[in-house]
Order: structure tokens, then sequence, then C-alpha cells
């Protein structure tokens, strides 16, 4: 009975140890709230396969666009909790919950991880005059309402051109577009003739298919040393879009920790840190607790800056 007994429990401790090692034993699905081809689709495909390696298991990216991010983050926010969904989320989620535009925040769900963060660019299309920042202001000042600026209204690509128009005492006529993707297609084509964008477009601006005036950061970046800050335009602005990683609200914490654990060693990797080096991307890393904390001073910081713009 004895040698029975210890059978079971050498049977018992084996099956569970090979349940722990088996997570995760299918796809997961990491739901980006915007179309292919993006800029935040990008980021999230570039760092796809790194973040599989140290995890152990295939993540599948799933773009479910529609109404400003709001549909995915629906989506994820009501998916079951037993860590095979997560969801790719970006500051959007605070500006469109607190702009009415949705009613999904980042409190809805569990933080895992910020991944990176890249600083805004005034892009413009190569068919503009406009040689740089100062004689596109000039142009704007002389043309109230009539420059065009894409952006998805309610989101960062709204309320960044929002923050610029306000300190450069200008007036942007705004044309709205469902993502990334195309809003860029439609400065490609010169449908329009700025928007909000980063370094994941430079490829498009060294090709000569469109034009970087300014960048929000604090000083030049050695990826794009000939595009002036807005600092040295006369703008005191410095704005990063962060990209993190949040899971259904059911998610248990277990599973929560492999998630933060596989991101802690991929952010570690040496093949991640020479991806944010040849992309650009700012090293921003942050899991768990801390983490959270970054997202609530996040939502506290674009109520601020919404209502002072009038757009909350």
């Amino acid at each position: 009975m004895n040698r029975f007994r210890a059978a079971l429990a050498v049977a018992a401790l084996l099956s569970a140890s090979w349940a722990l090692a088996a997570y995760p034993d299918r796809p997961v699905k990491l739901i980006v709230p915007w179309a292919a081809g993006g800029d935040t689709d990008s980021i999230y495909r570039a760092f796809q396969p790194h973040f599989q390696k140290h995890l152990g298991g295939t993540l599948v990216i799933a773009n479910v666009g529609g109404a400003s991010g709001t549909k995915g983050a629906k989506e994820a926010k009501d998916s079951p909790g037993d860590g095979y969904t997560i969801f790719a989320v970006h500051d959007s989620i605070h500006s469109t919950f607190h702009t009415g535009v949705a009613d999904v925040n980042s409190t809805d769900f569990q933080p895992i991880c910020l991944v990176a963060s890249t600083p805004s660019i005034i892009t413009a299309s190569p068919k503009t005059p406009w040689a740089d920042m100062k004689a596109m202001i000039a142009d704007a000042k002389a043309r109230p309402g009539q420059i065009t600026v894409g952006a998805t209204l309610g989101s960062t690509s709204h309320f960044f051109p929002a923050i610029v128009e306000k300190a450069a005492g200008v007036k942007f006529k705004y044309v709205s577009y469902e993502g990334t993707a195309p809003r860029m297609n439609a400065l490609l084509g010169s449908h329009i003739e700025l928007a909000e964008s980063n370094l994941t477009q430079k490829g498009k601006v060294d090709a000569g298919q469109m034009k970087f005036l300014a960048i929000a950061a604090d000083k030049r970046t050695p990826e794009a040393p000939n595009v002036p800050t807005l600092k040295e335009k006369g703008i005191d602005l410095e704005f990063t879009n962060w990209r993190g990683v949040v899971a259904p609200p059911g998610i248990s914490e277990e599973d929560k920790q492999v998630w933060i654990d596989a991101f802690t060693r991929m952010h570690e990797s040496a093949s991640w840190k020479a991806e944010l080096e040849e992309k650009g991307w700012v090293d921003a890393f942050a899991t768990g607790e801390e983490f959270g904390t970054f997202l609530k001073e996040q939502d506290t910081e674009v109520a601020q800056i919404l209502k002072t713009l009038g757009l909350a």
C-alpha cells in the first residue's frame, strides 16, 4: 500500500511538473487594435520573434481595428483570463477614454510589460513646399485652418499636433483616419499635408516619400541626425508614444508571472537591444506593478493635457 501511495505521489508530481512546463501549450493571441502595416503593428511584429523565443511558445498577432482602437480593446477586455490572449496597448487608450470615444481604459486590464517608446515626429507630404518646421508654421499662420493634418480623432495622433498647434499659435484642419496605416497612405498620396509619425517611417523618408520636419525629443536622434527637435524651433515639447502589453482582468498571478519573466528575458537579450538601436526606439521597460503605476500616471497626465486643449 505504501508503495502504491508513493507511486501515486510521484505520478502527481510528474503530472504537475508537465502541466507547468507545458504552458503555453497552444498559440497565444496578441490583439493589436490597429490595421496591419501601421507604426504600432510594425513594432509588435518586430518584437514577436524575440518574444516567442523567450516565451517558449507561439505568439500570433491578430489585427482587430476599428473605432479608434476601441474594437480591439473591447475584445481583449472580454477575452477569458486563461493566459492565451494579451493586448497591445499604447497611450491612445487613455486619450480615447477621456475624449469619450471609448469606454475602455487601461484600468480594465492587468499590467504585464512596457515594451518601448517612440518620440513623435511632425511629418509632411513630399509635395508640400516647406523646407523645415519654421516654414510650415509661417504658412499655417498665413492660412489658418487650411493645412490638413491626418489623425485618428481622440488618439495621440490627434492631440500631439493639437499641442503643437496651440504652442505655435496656429490652426490646422483635421482629417480623420482609422489608424496609422491609412493615415500614412494618405500622406504618401498627398491627400493630407501633415501627420504625426515616428522613426518607423524613416525608410519612406529616406526614399523621398515623406519629410520629417521636427522631432519631439530632448535632443536629435542618431538615426535621423538632420531632423531638428521641436525645442530648436521654439516649441518646448517632448512627446513619446509608448507601447506595452496588458492582459484580460481574469488572468491568474501564475500566468501573469510567466509573461513578466519572458519579457524580462527578452529585454535583457542582446538581440532585442540591437533591435531597439536599429529602429531608433527608446528602451522603455517596466513590468507588473511598476508598469501599473506608470499607466496610472499616464492616465492622469493625458486627462490634464486634453482638458487644457479643450478636447475633454
